[in-house]
């Protein structure tokens, strides 16, 4: 089942509520239709009241302060953290381990996990940096590395 989706369009599926939600990135599929489709977030909502947010592939905008004052906080975050050098080309979509930091606390996230990062070199930043600077940035910001974690491929994380 595919449904298509507008910013702040939801759909409600059995058992949750999906509500995509803006970003900052491009789209393009070929050389003729740069920018013709959307670009999204989502938050779902289980029927608990459990709060998922995915960031998708996106660079830092206030975008995520109106996602948690529209739709509430986010319990659990994908948020991305890698594919960011050269800084002046990817600054408009995909965000530093600092921004995704910035991006766990304007969503108001109990807890984020690290996407975006580590499965194949995309960039010019080394392939193991971005989760290093990702707890640095934690800790810059007086935050606990435990709750914004970078997994190491097949690792599980309960909480």
């Amino acid at each position: 089942d595919v449904r298509e989706l507008d910013w702040w369009q939801a759909a409600e599926l059995p058992g949750m509520t999906v509500t995509a939600t803006p970003s900052r990135h491009w789209s393009s599929r070929s050389f003729f239709d740069r920018n013709k489709t959307l670009w999204a977030g989502f938050m779902i909502r289980f029927a608990d009241d459990f709060q998922f947010y995915f960031a998708g592939d996106t660079g830092y905008s206030t975008d995520f302060e109106e996602t948690r004052n529209r739709l509430g906080e986010a319990d659990l975050a994908a948020i991305p953290i890698g594919a960011y050098e050269p800084r002046d080309f990817m600054v408009e979509s995909h965000c530093t381990p600092e921004e995704a930091v910035q991006i766990f606390r304007d969503l108001g996230a109990r807890r984020a996990v690290a996407i975006h990062w580590g499965t194949f070199k995309l960039t010019l930043e080394p392939l193991a940096e971005p989760p290093v600077r990702l707890d640095q940035a934690m800790r810059d910001a007086g935050l606990d590395t435990a709750d914004f974690r970078a997994l190491t491929h097949g690792e599980r994380w309960v909480f």
